[in-house]
């Protein structure tokens, strides 16, 4: 264009090789700014690229995240269950251990009464102090067994 028109005649050639000029400038300005939205858009792109995959990373711990958080919660529930199983099988044990006490109080409160009972129907001064397990009245029962088991009259 800018031949044909340094070729016309020179009237009308000023005027066109004005506008030629300024066409040419708005070309440039135009090219420019294409260059710049370009280069904003491709980092723009490269920006939400990244963003992109830092949102997936961040998808990708916070399942990790949210995995590990409910295998803990699964343990410490079997753990409590555990805990409860084990304070039931005590206060059982516990129980048991009191009504053994309990039965092993009243056999000796029955033996104590036995023991009583046989040497104040035998009239035996001799029996078994159960605080010292030392015999009480030696001498009558060394007495006795002399005797063959006969009283004075």
């Amino acid at each position: 264009m800018d031949l044909e028109a340094r070729s016309l005649q020179p009237n009308v050639k000023a005027v066109l090789l004005a506008k030629l000029r300024e066409y040419k400038s708005d070309l440039n300005n135009l090219k420019s700014e294409h260059n710049r939205l370009a280069s904003a858009n491709s980092n723009q792109a490269a920006r939400d690229d990244l963003l992109e995959s830092g949102m997936a990373d961040a998808m990708s711990v916070s399942a990790n995240q949210r995995g590990r958080l409910m295998m803990s919660t699964e343990r410490l529930n079997e753990s409590s269950d555990r805990i409860k199983e084990s304070r039931r099988t005590m206060l059982e044990t516990e129980e048991l251990g009191v009504s053994i006490l309990q039965d092993l109080h009243q056999q000796r409160q029955s033996l104590l009464h036995a023991n009583d009972t046989v040497f104040l129907l035998l009239k035996v001064p001799y029996r078994l102090h159960l605080l010292t397990g030392k015999f009480e009245g030696k001498d009558e029962r060394k007495r006795l067994m002399r005797k063959g088991g006969r009283k004075n009259k």
